[in-house]
């Protein structure tokens, strides 16, 4: 493929920077996880300290239509045995206001002050439901996405190098969809004028790598590219294959090795990952890759930078922006009302999507429905409210599903779980709260939630997810839970604290960073599972207790909650200083 493009650096005092992502919560549809929130906040808190963020994702077969994107060119690449044609088309960054984007000096004429989403077209990126990710099987995972992040970042090199995207000063790919076009940029000759451009790659999740095979697959490296595998040293492939397995490629190790820098979404998930994992024990650490991310480490390469929240801002008299700090009030009955209606309004709209009634559903609004009617009778009405809002996935609830500690069971199919001794203390020392629990995900753990939703009138667990009752969740509850096993970053318990809800959780990640244990929150610990499960019960223990006996000081750790400001203008800072070179 021709390379009409001279590579060169934005020669102003601005810098511009070219962001490849899977997930951009700016355009509907297209979030999954805290990634896509990056995306969404990021760009407009680097356009205020003079960083222009140009993004390429895939159309995933809605976007471009549903934005009314202008085509601007077709990519042609060799992929496999075939030439594959891409479509891009582009739109305006959705994220910048008028201000941001207004023109700060004189090269803001040319254009070098925009900011851009680049949408890439073509079927392999499709799901007829317009995922952004699809559900692979179990003896082939992630085949098909693995496909299309490999066809994705071909098209993305190619295109940088064609001219159709404008030059940039930094690369910056994010998670292991990116990883491969780290690895083009390092050994694909048709793309060596890439390496004249600084790379950083970020981490928002190192438990999902990408993993496939060298070969024998279709969905495999020698597939994808096969005269490139036919080029590379052994000392190349090392680099790409993952240590655990040989006879496979690791797109998140292609994106340590290969990348200039490596960057995680806090300080303590950076010293995390240096560590082996030891899942046994509950430590969730480097996943296979410590090693790459010790050699990283040591020369430097290693950058934690937490991620921010987007907080209420005012004008002040001299027109500077100042958060606006509400005093916090107890929550009230009539509070807890709304949530229950926002709630049931929820379920309704999921039920309205499908043709069958999920037993999930049934038993959530029925209880619901059970509990609007008690708020009508003072002697029955809710009094507290303690929430949750996440994926079903083990990161997040693993914690959750161990068994009891007393049950005498090792059997977690046979046993009570930590769940339901929280919901036993609960119902002992808050006799008329209830734990609501939001999200959808795994499959085998929204059963097991189920039969708990079932059994205990203390408990809501809404299979699914709503933009305005996660809203309403995180306002009017008190007490939030987030026992994580590992959490990069986390954006649920910002969210909480932005609202005065205090939260319990495992004190790992940017749980660790964002939570000061006692003054606005609590922190557990612990060297095992069962440890780790048995601190989370004595610390809700003692959370609870705090608000039966010293309301006032309850009151007053909810204040300090809310007044935490972690801001995207601060981590913008730092991207500059640290990772993009200021």
């Amino acid at each position: 493929m021709s390379s009409r493009i001279n590579i060169e650096k934005v020669t102003t005092n601005v810098k511009k920077v070219l962001m490849i992502a899977a997930e951009n919560d700016a355009i509907k549809g297209a979030k999954v996880g805290g990634m896509a929130d990056v995306i969404r906040d990021l760009p407009p808190a680097l356009a205020k300290v003079d960083v222009y963020v140009d993004v390429a994702m895939p159309n995933y077969g809605f976007i471009a239509k549903d934005n009314n994107a202008d085509f601007i060119a077709k990519v042609v690449v060799k992929f496999g045995a075939n030439l594959e044609t891409i479509d891009v088309y582009k739109i305006p960054a959705p994220y910048l206001t008028a201000s941001d984007s207004q023109a700060k000096n004189s090269q803001a004429q040319n254009g070098q002050l925009t900011s851009s989403v680049y949408l890439f077209d073509h079927h392999f990126f499709n799901s007829p439901d317009n995922q952004v990710y699809t559900e692979g099987c179990a003896d082939r995972p992630f085949a098909e996405d693995a496909t299309k992040f490999a066809l994705f970042n071909l098209a993305v090199a190619q295109a940088y190098v064609d001219g159709v995207i404008k030059p940039v000063d930094t690369l910056h790919m994010h998670d292991w969809h990116a990883g491969m076009l780290v690895m083009l940029r390092a050994f694909a000759p048709e793309y060596a004028a890439l390496k004249g451009i600084p790379c950083v790659f970020s981490i928002h999740n190192l438990a999902l790598q990408g993993i496939r095979p060298i070969r024998d697959d279709v969905s495999s490296f020698t597939a994808w590219f096969p005269e490139l595998s036919r080029l590379l040293t052994q000392e190349q492939k090392a680099q790409i294959c993952d240590p655990r397995y040989p006879h496979c490629i690791n797109p998140m190790k292609m994106g340590i090795e290969l990348s200039d820098k490596v960057h995680l979404v806090s300080p303590t998930y950076a010293n995390e990952v240096l560590m082996p994992s030891d899942h046994q024990n509950g430590f969730f650490g480097g996943e296979g890759l410590e090693g790459s991310l010790q050699d990283k480490h040591h020369r430097g390469d290693i950058v934690g930078i937490l991620n921010g929240c987007v907080y209420d801002e005012s004008n002040s008299k001299s027109n500077t922006k100042v958060e606006r700090i509400k005093a916090i009030k107890p929550v009230t009955t009539k509070d807890i009302s709304q949530v229950f209606e926002g709630a049931q309004q929820a379920v309704i709209k999921w039920l309205g999507k499908s043709e069958w009634i999920k037993s999930v559903d049934q038993i959530a609004l029925s209880r619901l429905q059970i509990l609007t009617t008690k708020q009508s009778k003072p002697s029955t009405e809710c009094d507290f409210l303690m929430t949750s809002v996440g994926r079903l996935t083990d990161q997040k609830v693993l914690l959750l599903r161990q068994p009891h500690a007393n049950s005498g069971s090792s059997s977690s199919a046979n046993s009570s779980s930590t769940l339901q001794a929280l919901l036993d203390n609960l119902k002992q020392l808050k006799p008329k709260a209830v734990f609501i629990l939001l999200g959808s995900g795994d499959k085998q753990i929204a059963a097991e939630f189920q039969k708990v939703g079932a059994n205990n009138d203390n408990f809501v667990f809404l299979n699914g997810y709503d933009d305005a009752l996660s809203s309403t969740l995180y306002q009017f509850g008190e007490l939030f839970m987030m026992p994580s096993s590992f959490e990069p970053c986390g954006i649920s318990q910002l969210l909480a604290m932005k609202h005065g809800q205090v939260c319990i959780a495992h004190g790992v990640g940017g749980l660790r960073d964002t939570i000061a244990d006692k003054q606005n929150g609590w922190l557990f610990e612990g060297n095992n599972l069962q440890h780790q499960s048995e601190q989370l019960l004595l610390v809700m223990k003692n959370a609870l207790s705090l608000h039966n006996d010293k309301a006032a000081e309850y009151l007053s750790m909810r204040q300090s909650a809310s007044e935490v400001r972690f801001t995207w203008h601060h981590a913008a800072k730092q991207y500059l200083s640290k990772l993009y070179g200021e």
